[in-house]
């Protein structure tokens, strides 16, 4: 398998944990936001630290991700990937 295809798929592949983990964080941050009566304390601050701690994970795949675009930008035949 050559780099620049090991390199495009794990862009892709991060792009797409990144994706999952922001959509994870937008339904616990809704959790938070919706009213109820069973909701205590402690299920608003699990929640809080669970949505930031997937913003934060979401935020290092795009790192990564935007890395490996970096590395088939300088060469050919990562280029010829990134126009597919």
């Amino acid at each position: 398998m050559n780099k620049a295809k090991e390199y495009y798929e794990k862009m892709v592949d991060f792009k797409q944990y990144a994706r999952v983990l922001l959509a994870i964080s937008a339904f616990l941050y809704i959790g938070v936001l919706i009213p109820t009566v069973e909701k205590n304390q402690l299920d608003v601050v699990v929640m809080m630290i669970l949505t930031t701690v997937f913003l934060v994970g979401a935020v290092f795949f795009l790192m990564r991700s935007k890395n490996y675009y970096k590395k088939l930008l300088e060469t050919e035949e990562g280029q010829d990937y990134l126009l597919k």
